[in-house]
């Protein structure tokens, strides 16, 4: 092309071998642009917003909580489904795919923080997330602390029972970082232990509650001529308190959270005017596992005899 030939329109917009020195056409000339020197204020950031550090947190509030709730939901049913196919090797893959998963981080973050009814409670190092900003950066630091994270004694406090407001129910509340692994520990182990615990167990488990085992009864014992008659009503004395910690840890193999469940079994009580207690036996109501930890209908037949009666 002859430097007197006009450009043709939008050609600069396809050159990828433009320059700032090159010649352009600015309707009856060819002019050489002027060229100003620029000192960029802050380093270009790749693969993130140029107006933040790499190192800012993402801002709480624009997670896709959805799009996490489902990664960890998938991973969830993958996991019960090898399960029930008894393909070990699997199950134990997904649990540490769980373990290991951001989406679960931010997930068990979320249940701890925002949504659980103890959020606002504390345990000994008087830690609370109830913003934005520090719930974000307790995600950061469980995520950091996957591998390394060491169990904290739990706090003592004594609550009113239900049945007898006279009496008091000790409760063990864990520190927030705890209570964050537990939940993320809980959801690599639990879709496990669902698909392996007997169809007729209701407490404690997830998408179950008291009215399905009223139902149960009730199709049971509905009728002229029903298969039962009576129901056994029976408590566990001191359930949470007796439980033996080496066959609990036995029955859970291999799995990749182990040496982290046996950290919080005998991580100790703390308790304000008596100071700490080492927990030999037992595992102290109030953390996210407890429940998991008692499950005495539900559990296969092996367990059942080492339910204190």
């Amino acid at each position: 092309m002859q430097p007197g030939t006009p450009e043709p329109k939008g050609k600069l917009d396809a050159m990828t071998g433009y320059s700032f020195t090159t010649p352009v056409w600015d309707g009856s000339a060819w002019v050489r642009p002027a060229v100003t020197e620029v000192r960029a204020t802050t380093a270009r950031i790749a693969n993130g917003p140029e107006d933040q550090p790499r190192s800012a947190p993402a801002q709480w509030e624009k997670i896709n909580w959805r799009a996490q709730e489902e990664q960890v939901r998938r991973l969830r049913q993958r996991i019960f489904k090898a399960s029930q196919e008894q393909d070990w090797p699997k199950v134990r893959n997904l649990q540490k795919l769980m373990l290991r998963s951001r989406a679960n981080t931010l997930v068990s973050v979320r249940q701890v923080t925002q949504r659980n009814s103890g959020r606002s409670t504390a345990g000994i190092d008087g830690e609370v997330a109830l913003t934005s900003q520090a719930r974000m950066a307790v995600a950061v630091r469980v995520h950091q602390s996957i591998g390394s994270w060491q169990p904290v004694p739990v706090r003592r406090v004594y609550i009113p029972k239900a049945s007898n407001r006279a009496k008091l129910r000790p409760l063990g509340i864990p520190v927030i970082m705890d209570r964050c692994h537990q939940q993320r520990v809980r959801s690599a182990l639990e879709p496990e232990w669902e698909a392996r615990f007997e169809p007729r167990s209701y407490g404690f488990r997830p998408g179950r509650g008291c009215h399905d085992a009223i139902s149960a009864i009730y199709n049971v014992c509905k009728g002229p001529r029903p298969a039962r008659t009576w129901a056994l009503d029976a408590d566990l004395a001191a359930a949470f308190d007796k439980i033996d910690h080496s066959f609990l840890l036995g029955q859970l193999g291999a799995f990749p959270a182990r040496d982290m469940i046996a950290g919080w079994l005998k991580a100790g009580v703390f308790e304000a005017g008596k100071g700490f207690a080492p927990t030999g036996e037992g595992t102290p109501q109030g953390g996210l596992c407890s429940a998991e930890h008692n499950d005495p209908c539900g559990a296969p037949s092996s367990l059942s005899d080492h339910v204190p009666s």
